[in-house]
């Protein structure tokens, strides 16, 4: 369908409900896969969006930056109007909140090898905008739409603009609506989880450099001037995180996410109260920030975020992305990565259908893969912010999560490999496939925190950890942009896969023979172990691996022969 019949009979390839992130990346891709195909692209925002006050999703880590940089050939972009960012920094020992260089911090030392950025999300849209238009994409701005009327060979969007009445047709629609999640109210395929964690957030003007917290010239000369402040900065007690991100704007985000078991969500959900909830629970920060409240320039919160889906891709042509179908939580900054995934598989199935190539098979492989993944991610958040003041099992957790999310996740993303049905029916077609033992694995290890919060009661200080002062983190993160074949793909998969297994394994030898005084180099199976059942006499599993068991005395924070 070219351009100029489109624009005459109010019929496209496609309609894009929304144009936030989620709706102008896939635009973009989609363009960049069939210059021809016919895009109209209906938003709600009337104007441009504002810097710094526009939406949080300001933080992306190595997958969705790989999307951004090198699908969509933003790079030039980020590079020159962006923000690089320096990690994830993560500070605890909530014993010192009066003090941030004797709290015990968590972050890479060194740039990056591997880009992410930090997103002024107003201009960056902005700019999205116009790469879209300039693409040949048409955009309408102002309009809300009402519904969607399913049909063959054409679905009918109806919409309004400034309260008038307008009806366009496409073959396919796409919900990018974000929490509006137009598809999703209008069919019922909404899915509750569990995870109830609530949110608040402002920008604020101006920069907010945590490395002008702390007079000690030692650790300040940690990291070279300036990393502190680009990285994404956690400042973590049990039951919450405040986030600080910097923005090109020159001002700065600043957020809190608590879990309403230990922070009522009514002491943070207004301007005044989160202030006042700053001061209680990190008042070295409230010191730097409280007499700024004038200079706030909005304030928002979320509660229970968290939400599933029911259906995300139809062979009936229509599909959500981003918030419109599934988002479980902020820490470590998953939802471009989402947005990733979700865009690429719909994109493929497009240009696939518009081809004239049936969809069915790649639409419902596309979406088990998809609804898979955000499962497995689940233990990783699910009921986790309660060990957010254990400074020990912190580190372990965030580098364990690492360790899974660059060794797999990431690169079969950097490979596209989510969109190659033989890497994806070799990973998870079956309930012993590669990709499900992740799962599994995964569960096990975070059931693993759980169970040694009781025994994790050593106060530490005055501790710096970088991730990759660990040789396996190292080169599961330097791996990430090495291209493969199919065949090399899956062996390097089976590989790193192999890697964390026995990461699990030492990591439960230090944590039992800290607990229960059990043999550290005993056989551990990482797939039966468990803190609260142990077997006393094991004679199968995995035997301490010298590297390894390297790698986890560095993040190990206090000594064996005490602990």
């Amino acid at each position: 369908m070219n351009k100029q019949n489109a624009m005459t009979n109010d019929q496209y390839d496609v309609i894009l409900m929304g144009g936030g992130l989620a709706g102008l990346t896939l635009s973009l891709q989609l363009k960049q896969e069939n210059p021809n195909i016919s895009i109209l692209i209906l938003e709600q925002r009337k104007n441009e969006a504002p810097n710094a006050a526009h939406k949080v999703g300001e933080s992306t880590v190595e997958l969705g930056t790989y999307y951004l940089r090198e699908v969509l050939n933003l790079k030039d972009y980020l590079d020159a109007k962006q923000l690089p960012k320096h990690g994830l920094r993560f500070f605890f020992s909530p014993q010192h909140k009066d003090n941030l260089s004797r709290r015990v911090e968590l972050g890479p030392r060194e740039r990056l090898p591997v880009p992410s950025h930090q997103l002024d999300r107003g201009s960056f849209e902005n700019e999205l905008i116009q790469r879209s238009k300039a693409a040949g994409n048409e955009l309408q701005l102002g309009c809300r739409v009402k519904s969607v009327e399913f049909g063959t060979p054409l679905h009918t969007v109806t919409y309004t603009i400034a309260g008038q009445e307008h009806t366009v047709q496409a073959k396919w629609t796409v919900d990018c609506t974000g929490r509006g999640a137009i598809l999703k109210r209008q069919m019922g395929f909404q899915k509750p989880v569990d995870h109830n964690i609530n949110a608040a957030w402002f920008r604020i003007k101006g920069e907010i450099d945590v490395q002008e917290w702390a007079a000690d010239s030692a650790w300040s000369a940690t990291l070279k001037p300036g990393l502190r402040r680009l990285g994404t900065v956690h400042l973590m007690d049990t039951g919450y995180w405040l986030w600080f991100i910097p923005l090109s704007s020159g001002n700065t985000s600043v957020g809190i996410v608590a879990d309403p078991r230990f922070h009522d969500f009514t002491e943070y959900n207004t301007k005044d109260k989160a202030f006042e909830w700053i001061r209680k629970n990190e008042p070295q920060a409230f010191e730097k920030i409280g007499p700024r409240k004038d200079d706030v320039l909005d304030f928002l919160f979320l509660k229970h975020y968290s939400h599933h889906s029911g259906k995300l891709y139809s062979e009936d042509r229509w599909a959500v992305t981003g918030d419109s179908g599934v988002f479980l939580d902020p820490l470590y900054s998953p939802g471009t990565d989402f947005i990733s995934m979700n865009n690429s598989w719909i994109t493929d199935l497009i240009t696939r259908d518009l081809a004239g190539e049936p969809i069915f098979i790649h639409a419902d492989v596309y979406e088990k893969t998809h609804f898979g993944i955000f499962e497995h991610w689940i233990p990783t958040y699910l009921d986790k912010y309660q060990l957010m003041g254990n400074t020990q099992i912190m580190v372990a957790k965030i580098f364990w999560d690492w360790a899974v999310y660059w060794s797999f996740f990431t690169l079969l993303f950097t490979n596209k490999g989510y969109t190659n049905l033989r890497v994806l029916k070799t990973l998870f077609a079956n309930p012993d496939s590669l990709g499900r033992q992740v799962g599994i694995l995964n569960q096990k290890v975070q059931d693993l925190f759980i169970a040694w919060r009781p025994h994790d009661t050593h106060p530490i200080a005055d501790r710096y950890v970088d991730p990759f002062d660990l040789a396996c983190l190292r080169d599961f993160h330097h791996g990430l942009e090495i291209q493969y074949e199919t065949p090399e793909l899956l062996d390097k998969l089976t590989s790193n896969i192999r890697v964390i297994e026995n990461f699990a394994a030492e990591l439960f030898r230090h944590i039992s023979h800290a607990v229960h005084g059990t043999p550290i180099d005993m056989p551990v199976d990482p797939y039966t172990m468990n803190l609260n059942q142990i077997d006393t006499a094991p004679d199968k599993g995995l035997l301490p691996d010298p590297a390894i068991k390297a790698d986890i005395e560095a993040l190990w924070l206090y000594n064996l022969s005490n602990a």
